[in-house]
């Protein structure tokens, strides 16, 4: 008889909860004792528990793209440190791309082994966005890299903390090289609290509970998961399913780069097979094996059941197949900095390739890219340096029974947000002239449920000499429409110089010069439409209207509904 039958049930389910309560304060530990607003704001971090050997148990996320990232990081800590080699009070600390850290250099991961009675029971891990780490370019990641070296420090799975006490000489190392010390040390501390919060919370659960009904809980929770997702697995079509799509640009010129996924789905296994691919590239789109995986997790997550608690054991029918040095399995030393370009555009694939057969869970395109912004330059009333570092919000694909919404961060963003434009106004030395949603005035998103809209938002520069970095993926190969729907549109930015002279529209752009009232328009994609357009109800369609998604002339030309645009009055015209 195992351990976890002599256990009762109900033991048992509340100790599974209070894992993911630990999950859960550890999230909240991190955001409310960091020191950049790309985390406390932006919550562009993850953290969470995993048993011994790095299965993953609970996980907080603001960004769903490091779904399984946090499994990597801690394997890789048990490849490096095998047998004793780990004590109490050791913390690691790894970014490396490509053996466990899966991003770029930009996300630095902490790992914290958790001893109990002079055993490890599991792993505190957390991984956060730092302002900066280094490199050419403020900010870190960039768009126009050309090897890994030129992107920031490597942490390649090092002891941050060698039995509690603290490696002085890797802190100043990263004091010397970041272009904002306490802010990306601030946050290094925030995340040893929140992994010492998780490991003096799993400690507590070991005396209430004992060791043993602990790690009883721990099988019972990951062979929950993998029950769980495998009668999921039984409700979807089996078969065989394909998609196609292109990478824009590798950010240095070339491009477009060819991706493909063949997936395959029997009662057990859920195979997504991206050989084929494009080789990995020149410039910073690579994602390592490690991004793959997290990607396709993610949409198998939102294929399967999206309400469930996430561990490693929903993934165990998941299987992901790639060629070797492909652009989605990246190998040293190619850049990695918009990694997330690669990584949203095979999850895409795999969207694209099941939606048309679950259109009761997947909708059609959206926007895809996170349309991330670095913006640096001095503060005009301070004098002192300001940067910065966020995602955008754009348009998502309508369903088969509603609209697309509006303004949301793309899939791997997740639960994350905008910096406010009280706390940039306050903190940097821009002005917002606008932030509202796109009109596109061409049928970008139409159809009987409409593609919701992305948006526009502008910086006015208030000092000379700033530099706006931008990468807006899915500005050639536009989001998809299902059923006759229309595709959406692009994302893009321009630059309206103080004399008026608008510069653009472009996808990608290293360092853009601004000097005092200049303005960086930024503007993301509308989502696909869904269904024709004909068959929208014309008092949707000039409700659209009156409140500006599209106008007057698209509403007759795409709808075949002429609306007044003074009463918004409307008829059908001809061929409805």
């Amino acid at each position: 008889m195992t351990i976890s039958s002599k256990i009762d049930p109900f033991t048992l389910e509340i100790v599974k909860d209070s894992l993911l309560a630990v999950g859960d304060e550890m999230f909240v530990a991190l955001a409310r004792t960091s020191m950049s607003p790309i985390i406390y704001e932006v919550l562009d971090y993850a953290s969470g528990l995993t048993d011994a050997k790095g299965n993953l148990l609970t996980q907080g996320n603001g960004v769903t793209g490091f779904i399984g990232m946090l499994t990597f990081m801690v394997k890789e800590t048990l490849n490096k440190y095998p047998g004793d080699q780990l004590k109490p009070g050791d913390i690691i600390i790894i970014n490396d791309p490509y053996q466990g850290g899966g991003s770029h250099l930009s996300d630095v991961g902490l790992v914290m082994p958790i001893f109990y009675e002079g055993e490890i029971i599991a792993f505190s891990a957390n991984k956060a966005h730092w302002t900066e780490v280094g490199g050419k370019d403020p900010g870190s990641f960039t768009n126009d890299s050309v090897d890994i070296f030129q992107e920031g420090l490597q942490f390649s799975c090092l002891k941050l903390f060698d039995e509690g006490k603290v490696n002085e000489a890797l802190i100043e190392i990263i004091r010397s090289n970041v272009r904002f010390p306490d802010l990306s040390l601030g946050d290094m501390w925030a995340q040893i609290a929140a992994l010492r919060t998780g490991d003096r919370r799993l400690q507590e659960l070991c005396e209430k509970h004992s060791k043993e009904t602990i790690l009883a809980a721990i099988d019972y929770l990951l062979d929950h998961g993998e029950e769980m997702a495998r009668q999921e697995l039984k409700e979807l079509p089996k078969g065989t399913f394909y998609a196609e799509d292109f990478i824009d640009t590798d950010g240095l010129g070339n491009g477009p780069f060819p991706i493909k996924v063949k997936v395959t789905i029997t009662d057990d296994e859920f195979v997504c097979d991206f050989r084929g691919s494009s080789p990995q590239v020149l410039g910073p789109v690579n994602c390592s094996y490690t991004g793959l995986v997290s990607a396709v997790r993610t949409i198998f997550l939102a294929i399967t059941n999206p309400a469930q608690d996430v561990n490693d054991g929903v993934f165990r029918p998941l299987t992901v197949i790639v060629d070797p040095k492909s652009i989605m399995s990246a190998e040293r030393p190619v850049p990695v900095s918009n990694y997330f370009e690669t990584l949203l555009g095979s999850l895409d694939l795999v969207w694209k390739a099941m939606a048309p057969h679950l259109p009761n869970r997947l909708t059609a395109g959206q926007f895809l890219s996170v349309c991330a912004v670095t913006l640096s330059g001095t503060h005009q009333d301070t004098g002192e340096p300001f940067l910065i570092v966020e995602p955008s919000v754009g348009g998502w694909g309508a369903s088969n029974r509603k609209d697309g919404e509006s303004g949301q961060f793309c899939i791997a963003d997740g639960e994350t947000y905008n910096v406010p434009v009280e706390v940039a106004e306050t903190r940097y030395g821009v002005m917002l002239d606008e932030y509202s949603l796109r009109q596109d005035g061409n049928g970008a998103g139409a159809g009987k449920y409409i593609g919701g809209k992305g948006v526009i938002r502008s910086y006015r520069a208030l000092s000379d000499g700033q530099a706006v970095t931008a990468t807006f993926g899915r500005n050639k190969f536009l989001p998809w429409g299902i059923a006759n729907g229309r595709n959406g549109s692009p994302n893009e930015f321009c630059v309206i110089k103080a004399d008026g002279e608008t510069d653009g529209p472009y996808g990608v752009y290293p360092r853009y010069k601004l000097n005092t009232n200049d303005v960086v328009r930024l503007m993301t994609g509308t989502g696909g439409g869904y269904g024709d357009p004909k068959e929208r109800p014309a008092v949707q369609v000039a409700m659209d209207v009156k409140n500006d998604y599209f106008t007057v002339e698209e509403a007759r030309e795409h709808f075949l509904v002429e609306v007044d645009p003074e009463t918004f009055d409307y008829k059908e015209l001809p061929g409805r």
